[in-house]
């Protein structure tokens, strides 16, 4: 009997050389805390988890995404330290750090090579939470993020023989990157869950954001009210996220999972539990199985409260995606919040819950028009569901 596929997590100690420096929100200390967390629970060593790293992408790898003279500015900027700012090098977003170019590419081959080992059944799904680097432009950082390895991964697919891949992204900023780079390309479905333009960078993401002339109702925007909690946030997705998914059919299922819609996030405003999120990923995991035959590369992104939020949201996603997920009532270990202690002159959380059921109303229980979600939820809809074949009201 032929054992299952491994389920891939891409680690090594390597990783935690993206890193903005002392100060910067995007501080490679979410990464090194999630994967102690996820270590000290055992999942990295469980049943058929193969952990993997990854080597530096080479530049035409890169330029399948990104210009080449984009990325000689990276390398300029990764050798000496001068900014750039014509290519959004060394801006307070994005600093110039040593290594810069390393540290990005290698991020980038290792969501190429979680897709690419999905695709070809090596693994059955694939976790980089490294990844989802989702605002970087094809010339220009954004956003903290310097390549676009999401961008890069899917364009492996396609070149790989897929057909059609879907992007879900429910970081709490809009994935503005990759919709830009797919914007006009009919096989790509980039769908995006985040707060509202009106109240967070990049400012785009809108519902009528539907994509390019070749490309119409492949790029779908749900922008919710800030103060947006669990409730609310779970009903957007699920009435968007499984129709459009379904309708466009995908061979592969990637999906970016920034936690900065918490709300102990200290740059977004939304108010999701991690109870929530961990609803979210069982929902995108479970979507996979149904629609791409269990083809899932799932990414990281986002998230800024480093002890209290990232490991646990990201350590749940894990699980999920090893197969082995983790009780919610489970106690922080021990050794893990002894560490933080030692580091931050704390504890932290206690538990893999916030205490939350993480409950929402279906919209099929009905459309409340005096509802700021409903409203942002129901404009998605009429926007794009007539597009890919879906009654805005039924579907």
């Amino acid at each position: 009997m032929t054992s299952p596929a491994p389920v891939r997590v891409v680690w090594s100690r390597e990783m935690l050389a993206y890193d903005f420096g002392h100060g910067h929100p995007m501080t490679s200390e979410r990464l090194d805390l999630t994967i102690r967390l996820a270590d000290s629970l055992g999942l990295l060593a469980a049943p058929g988890v193969e952990l993997v790293g990854a080597q530096i992408a080479s530049d035409d790898l890169l330029q399948t995404v990104h210009d080449p003279a984009y990325v000689a500015a990276v390398h300029r900027a990764s050798v000496d330290g001068t900014p750039d700012l014509a290519f959004g090098l060394g801006t307070t977003d994005d600093p110039v750090f040593p290594d810069m170019h390393e540290a990005s590419a290698r991020v980038v081959q290792g969501s190429v090579d979680s897709a690419l080992a999905v695709w070809e059944r090596r693994a059955m799904h694939a976790v980089n939470v490294t990844g989802g680097l989702h605002h970087a432009m094809p010339a220009a950082a954004s956003g903290f993020c310097v390549y676009n390895d999401a961008a890069v991964a899917i364009r492996a697919l396609l070149a790989a023989g897929a057909q059609r891949v879907a992007y879900v992204d429910i970081d709490a900023h809009h994935g503005d990157g990759v919709q830009a780079v797919f914007w006009d390309d009919p096989r790509v479905l980039t769908v995006s869950l985040h707060e509202t333009g009106r109240g967070l960078f990049p400012g785009t993401g809108h519902a009528g954001e539907t994509g390019g002339p070749e490309a119409p109702g492949t790029a779908v925007n749900v922008a919710l009210p800030s103060g947006t909690g669990d409730a609310g946030w779970l009903r957007a997705l699920d009435a968007v996220v499984p129709a459009v998914v379904r309708a466009f059919a995908p061979d592969v299922l990637v999906t970016q999972h920034g936690c900065d819609t918490h709300g102990l996030d200290p740059l977004t405003h939304l108010r999701v539990t991690i109870d929530g999120q961990r609803r979210a990923a069982e929902l995108l995991h479970d979507l996979a199985h149904e629609v791409a035959d269990g083809r899932w590369v799932a990414l990281g992104g986002g998230g800024y409260a480093v002890v209290d939020v990232v490991p646990r949201a990201w350590t749940h996603l894990i699980g999920i995606a090893t197969h082995h997920p983790v009780d919610p009532e489970s106690k922080l270990p021990e050794e893990w919040r002894a560490l933080v202690r030692e580091r931050y002159g704390r504890l932290g959380p206690d538990q893999m819950t916030d205490g939350r059921d993480a409950r929402f109303s279906p919209w099929s229980a009905g459309y409340d028009p005096g509802d700021d979600v409903d409203r942002s939820i129901r404009a998605t809809r009429a926007a794009v569901f007539p597009t890919l074949g879906l009654d805005p009201d039924y579907d």
